[in-house]
């Protein structure tokens, strides 16, 4: 009887760190905002804290490049810190940086990837995947909703940080991105794998935790 085919390692985070997706997803601070029912300070703190996040994550793309298991990922098409800082400066002016500041919890989450940027890229690749993949399929969601609610215009300012200008095919960018973490996944070897697994999970719960601060800053009232 033949051996049957190893799951690809894209099925397996994707399985494996559900349940802790599903509960970052349903946080309620994303299921108000997107049920329009925070005004567009919320979006734009929410803004603001992306920002620090993916300045930890593209903080050190020049050498990840260079990283036989994490320089595949490293593509300036996903590259998202330019147009976070012009989405800002739509929704705070010009002196946007003025009185922003992480939360505890984006603090921590930027902690992490920048030690795994520096000591473990097979880690940082799990919030690599988490992040961009995210940003590319249920980070549309979130554009479509932040452009009826607040009337920012198609694709433009306010919203240019969930637009992909450099991936014309988003579904094929997706199906190669996931043929990469397959890769990576033969890679590894077991107790690797499970570490990489175990770190998507908690990229997750790094995520989750940012929207309980948004939300404890945003309460609706009774």
């Amino acid at each position: 009887m033949p051996t049957p085919a190893p799951t690809p390692f894209s099925t397996v985070l994707r399985t494996a760190s559900s349940e802790e997706h599903e509960a970052a997803e349903q946080s309620s601070f994303m299921s108000h905002l997107l049920g329009g029912r925070l005004g567009i300070e919320a979006y734009a703190d929410l803004t603001g804290q992306l920002w620090y996040v993916y300045r930890a994550l593209e903080g050190r793309t020049e050498q990840l490049a260079e990283h036989p298991l994490a320089g595949p990922f490293i593509d300036r098409a996903l590259l998202r810190t330019a147009a976070v800082e012009r989405d800002l400066a739509h929704l705070r002016g010009p002196g946007w940086r003025d009185g922003l500041a992480p939360l505890p919890a984006t603090a921590a989450y930027v902690a992490r990837v920048e030690e795994l940027a520096a000591e473990w890229p097979a880690g940082y690749i799990a919030h690599h995947y988490t992040r961009y993949l995210g940003d590319l399929s249920g980070g549309q969601i979130i554009r479509g909703v932040a452009e009826k609610t607040w009337g920012f215009e198609r694709k433009g300012d306010g919203v240019r940080f969930y637009v992909f200008e450099e991936v014309d095919n988003p579904a094929a960018f997706k199906r190669e991105y996931r043929a990469k973490l397959d890769a990576a996944g033969e890679a590894l070897d077991e107790v690797e794998r499970h570490r990489v697994v175990e770190e998507c999970k908690r990229a997750f719960v790094l995520n989750g935790a940012i929207f309980r601060d948004l939300d404890a800053r945003y309460p609706l009232s009774a």
